[in-house]
């Protein structure tokens, strides 16, 4: 072995060699110098980086939060004997959760989004599932994208309703509409988790006797997956992945369409929930099998 290496094989770096204040005395750097004066601002651009990254981070999860809550909230209408009452309740958590997503808005405003894309990707798909969630239960149909960035467009009138002390760079930005897009791919990441609500809602809707909400979802459940099914392996991997939970609930939901029309007239209403659980935990532990 050579010398230079120890048993530990640890080399001995070149500048141990230097005397140590040498290495660690900075009194001799010039700090009016035009390298320093660089890396100085080089310091306070990426700490303002960082710093915005956090509060785009924070915001993300309050939005996320947020509307798993209206979620919850709209179960309830298989349920709830007044249908309109939820989903007024449900827009005004709606308008909530915008007012977060104009915060985000502002933050971003100058800035590239894709740079802060990680930071609020989670809560923009979580807004997305809730506001199609809510869009479908009122028109049985599917929200587009655009209309989603419509509702995304905040006027000035607006920007007034929360958040008075904006980020310090923003300060200087108050006037014009402000305007947050979703990304195509957040777009079908949310629609893509949208599928699992709509199962839940199709086993909740039958142990209430409702037998018509089972074949709707069914008919469009297929439809989303076949408009996914185009996509394929061409398109973002998040979306690939998602497409096997697609799969799954749209077979939990064609099961319960099959019990439903073979067996709907000899099973009392008030047991049918019981029978699609049991029918929903075979089918899981058959996949955990295959």
């Amino acid at each position: 072995m050579s010398n230079k290496e120890g048993h530990g094989g640890f080399r001995k770096r070149k500048h141990d060699t230097f005397p140590h204040g040498q290495r660690r005395d900075g009194k001799d750097v010039n700090s009016a110098s035009p390298v320093m004066v660089a890396f100085k601002a080089f310091q306070q651009e990426l700490d303002a980086r960082h710093d915005k990254y956090e509060r785009l981070v924070k915001l993300s999860r309050d939005i996320t939060v947020e509307s798993k809550r209206i979620i919850f909230l709209l179960h309830r209408i298989t349920s709830a004997p007044d249908m309109e009452e939820v989903l007024a309740e449900s827009e005004v958590k709606l308008d909530a959760v915008r007012q977060k997503i104009l915060q985000v808005a502002r933050e971003l405003l100058g800035e590239e989004m894709h740079q802060f894309h990680r930071a609020i990707t989670t809560g923009l798909q979580e807004y997305v599932e809730a506001v199609s969630f809510q869009h479908f239960i009122k028109t049985r149909s599917l929200i587009s994208m655009d209309e989603i960035n419509k509702q995304l467009a905040f006027t000035p009138e607006e920007n007034g309703k929360e958040n008075q002390t904006p980020s310090p760079d923003a300060q200087d930005k108050e006037l014009g509409p402000w305007r947050l897009r979703i990304t195509p791919v957040d777009y079908l990441l949310g629609v893509a988790d949208l599928t699992g609500e709509l199962m839940r809602m199709c086993i909740n809707s039958v142990g209430n006797g409702d037998i018509d909400t089972p074949f709707e979802v069914s008919q469009f459940l297929r439809q989303v997956y076949d408009g996914f099914s185009f996509i394929g392996n061409t398109g973002p991997y998040e979306v690939s992945k998602k497409l096997y939970t697609l799969k799954q609930s749209l077979a939990k939901v064609e099961n319960a369409c099959y019990a439903l029309r073979v067996r709907g007239s000899e099973i009392p209403k008030h047991m049918l929930a019981d029978v699609f659980s049991v029918k929903t935990e075979m089918i899981d532990q058959e996949e955990g099998i295959s």
